[in-house]
């Protein structure tokens, strides 16, 4: 846009709403409260607290979300911290810190990125039966 033809990593992402049109939160701003987006969303800037996303959700290398998030997809390169919610597509890139409760469809973690906490993915996982955990310590 204006001639800029940088290339930040994030173009090979086309948008899963219904318009061309992408949301953007620019460094140096932040928001505290609710975002609700119906197309993709680009965060190079702060949020913490509520975001909703109807497309893409890409939190750019200087960006970082710390609250509640649902998205279509998401594609991480700064820092996310709470609980996130991906109905499809997961990319955790290289550079990227992830810490929180994440369930997603499918995920996808590039070397160097720090992920910790809980993933649900794809199917939730059963637990196993009590009885059978006392008979897996006793032997």
């Amino acid at each position: 846009m204006f001639g800029n033809t940088k290339k930040t990593g994030s173009e090979n992402y086309s948008n899963s709403g219904s318009s061309s049109a992408i949301n953007t939160l620019v460094a140096g701003t932040r928001i505290e409260g609710k975002i609700i987006a119906k197309s993709d969303i680009r965060i190079d800037g702060s949020v913490e607290g509520t975001l909703h996303c109807s497309g893409r959700l890409i939190i750019g290398a200087e960006g970082s979300v710390d609250g509640d998030s649902t998205c279509q997809n998401a594609v991480i390169e700064g820092s996310f911290k709470g609980t996130l919610v991906v109905e499809d597509q997961l990319d955790v890139r290289n550079n990227a810190n992830v810490v929180g409760e994440i369930k997603t469809g499918k995920l996808n973690v590039d070397s160097g990125a720090v992920f910790n906490g809980n993933c649900d993915m794809g199917q939730k996982i059963k637990s196993i039966p009590k009885e059978d955990k006392k008979e897996a310590t006793a032997s």
